[in-house]
């Protein structure tokens, strides 16, 4: 049990978990190591269930254990979307499209009710065992145009008060320490020893 997969082909995502892993004597696959193309299909209500849907299928399929994660935005003028929708939110996958439809669907709304918050659910499971699931958010406003060029997905958009910074603004590094993905992960980190052990 020294393998772990982490259910991305992303290879940003893919280098941070590599980081905590490896440090832990873990090797680390990603679906870009797989020879087969997992179609998963993600019909959960939340992320923690898009989360665990897709780690559970994998772990099936493969009988090793698993590491997903499903994230999203969450805009409280919109009722809570995109939410679980984010990345699919103006068609499949298309950033551009994603963002153009977010600030069409924010006209007219001031400033200061353009509050939201990214979310990140992350489940690791294994055979036998009972999965392990965190969660971590940050909290922002969508901006009236995008600003940076960093980053990906709604990062443009989203205005973190703390630095005076868009997400698309603020290095890698700088990112991953006050991101939904960063406090989930921290979250991981002390706990997933005793549950790797157990």
């Amino acid at each position: 049990m020294d393998t772990i997969l982490i259910a991305t082909a992303n290879p940003g995502k893919a280098a941070e978990y590599r980081k905590i892993f490896e440090k832990r004597g873990v090797t680390v696959k990603t679906l870009a190591d797989l020879e087969n193309n997992y179609e998963i299909e993600e019909n959960g209500q939340t992320f923690q269930e898009n989360a665990l849907i897709k780690a559970n299928t994998l772990m099936s399929a493969l009988g090793i254990p698993v590491l997903a994660d499903d994230s999203g935005l969450i805009v409280d003028a919109l009722n809570g979307r995109p939410g679980i929708h984010s990345a699919r939110y103006a068609g499949d996958h298309d950033d551009e499209a994603n963002k153009r439809k977010l600030l069409t669907e924010l006209q007219g709304i001031p400033y200061e009710k353009r509050t939201a918050r990214f979310h990140c659910s992350i489940v690791a499971v294994r055979p036998e065992v009972k999965p392990l699931s965190v969660t971590g958010e940050v909290e922002g406003l969508i901006l009236f145009k995008e600003q940076g060029t960093d980053g990906f997905g709604y990062d443009p958009l989203f205005y973190y008060p703390p630095l005076n910074k868009s997400f698309a603004e603020l290095t890698m590094e700088k990112k991953n320490k006050v991101s939904h993905r960063g406090h989930a992960v921290e979250k991981l980190q002390e706990v997933f020893d005793e549950w790797w052990q157990d």
